[in-house]
């Protein structure tokens, strides 16, 4: 079987894998309790939090760790609504679903994108009001791969804040769960206040995860009880999730500019191959500002639920949008949100390359896609 499905799951990498595995068995005591093993676990915990900080520039305290990326995008809208209740937030229209999920608990804005994807950041701009205390914008889309300008949509969060008198305070989230294998996490020079990672898409274990939250920043706990990670997340801490988190972002990070490179290499080869053995084919999202493992690709008059299939059977592992809102039917609200109407929706696939992909998994993949779709 060949793997195009990156963006829903990568393998948990064997370094990955070495970390965690002591605290399974050997060191497998509850890091709040009081005795000289428990105290090593403890400050292994805050090594690997520490590790994490490092990476994106901040401070080992503002690191919670999460069970994924699901629950800290939670975190971050629930802790800060909940902590200003009636007040507004403002994401746009191609977010994640546990971004759009839990923004629709509250008074909620979306922003629209353009046909490749990207955030209107004027449209943007014009949706946050006196009322507005949190904007949150994915760092990478997860379907067509859109890099968003989260530097600029920092600048305008920035200088709507300066302008106000209230005393309100208006906090940046972005998701960067889809971003850190590719893309700087340095939180200074994005200019956010929270920003969430899951490990599961970095080549660490399902179910970890963390945000980062700003020193400063007003949050509600989503999960009361022994008062862990700072009092935002109680529970005992998921001690293997932590340590195998922290070493997939190192290898992510350490990695990521030239498996950027080997991977945009291999998907210009992609979209060369569709377009020249494929006629009509349509390829979704930019060209530049895209995450370098991403392929889109609308094949008018084909229906994708059955081509998935036909892929499957010729040994070939591919997607038909985000595995994460995968029992929804409806179409993408991705692709909607594009100007991509529905029967092209429901003719789209997408690929995602990933550390194991070759160039002749590339060349497989198109010519079997070529076959099925008739060209």
């Amino acid at each position: 079987m060949t793997y195009f499905d990156y963006a829903a799951a990568t393998p948990v990498d064997e370094q990955v894998l070495a970390a965690m595995l002591p605290y399974f068995s050997e060191q497998f005591y509850n890091p709040s309790a009081a005795y000289p093993a428990a105290r090593r676990v403890r400050h292994d915990v805050d090594a690997a939090r520490a590790a994490i900080a490092g990476t994106l520039g901040a401070r080992t305290p503002e690191v919670i760790f999460t069970a994924g990326g699901t629950e800290a995008n939670n975190l971050a809208i629930h802790g800060v609504l909940r902590a200003f209740p009636g007040k507004k937030i403002v994401v746009s229209s191609i977010e994640h679903e546990s971004v759009l999920a839990a923004a629709r608990q509250y008074p909620c804005a979306q922003a629209p994108v353009n046909a490749q994807g990207v955030v209107d950041v004027a449209a943007l701009a014009a949706l946050i009001d006196d009322d507005t205390v949190l904007v949150s914008t994915m760092y990478a889309n997860n379907e067509v791969g859109t890099v968003q300008p989260i530097r600029e949509i920092s600048r305008l969060v920035q200088h709507k804040r300066a302008g106000r008198s209230s005393g309100l305070p208006l906090y940046f989230h972005a998701d960067a769960a889809q971003a850190a294998n590719y893309l700087d996490l340095h939180v200074a020079r994005l200019g956010v206040d929270m920003l969430t990672l899951n490990g599961g898409k970095m080549y660490g274990p399902k179910q970890s995860g963390a945000l980062w939250v700003r020193s400063g920043v007003t949050l509600e706990p989503l999960v009361y009880g022994g008062g862990q990670e700072r009092g935002y997340r109680s529970g005992t801490e998921n001690v293997a999730g932590a340590m195998g988190l922290a070493k997939a972002l190192e290898i992510a990070q350490g990695m990521r500019r030239r498996e950027s490179a080997r991977l945009q290499s291999l998907q210009q080869l992609f979209f060369a191959l569709l377009t020249e053995m494929i006629p009509g084919v349509i390829i979704n999202g930019p060209r530049v500002r895209r995450l370098p493992n991403n392929i889109h690709v609308t094949l008018p008059g084909t229906d994708n639920e059955r081509l998935l299939m036909q892929l499957d059977e010729a040994g070939i592992m591919a997607a038909a949008g985000s595995a994460c809102s995968a029992s929804d039917e409806a179409p993408s609200h991705v692709l909607r949100a594009m100007g991509i109407a529905d029967r092209e929706a429901r003719a789209s696939l997408r690929f995602t390359l990933g550390r194991a992909t070759v160039e002749a998994d590339v060349r497989q993949a198109v010519v079997m896609l070529a076959k099925l779709a008739g060209a």
